[in-house]
């Protein structure tokens, strides 16, 4: 199903529809911002799995020890 949506010619069919839409002029200002959107949805997603990751801080089980000390 998905290799139907990417053929090449949807592909270009999407492309004139969004230069129609936006206009040339507006056209690679929106490339920008979706280029930027996708990067930020990427590069919190990455930080989400280093999080999972990461231990957790285990608290002492020393019932004498202080805090910071």
């Amino acid at each position: 199903m998905i290799e139907n949506i990417l053929s090449p010619t949807h592909l270009l069919l999407i492309l004139v529809v969004a230069l129609i839409v936006l206009g040339p002029k507006r056209l690679p200002e929106a490339g920008r911002g979706l280029g930027s959107a996708i990067r930020g949805f990427k590069d919190s997603l990455s930080t989400a799995e280093r999080r999972e990751e990461q231990p957790a801080i285990q608290p002492s089980r020393d019932p004498n020890h202080t805090p910071g000390a």
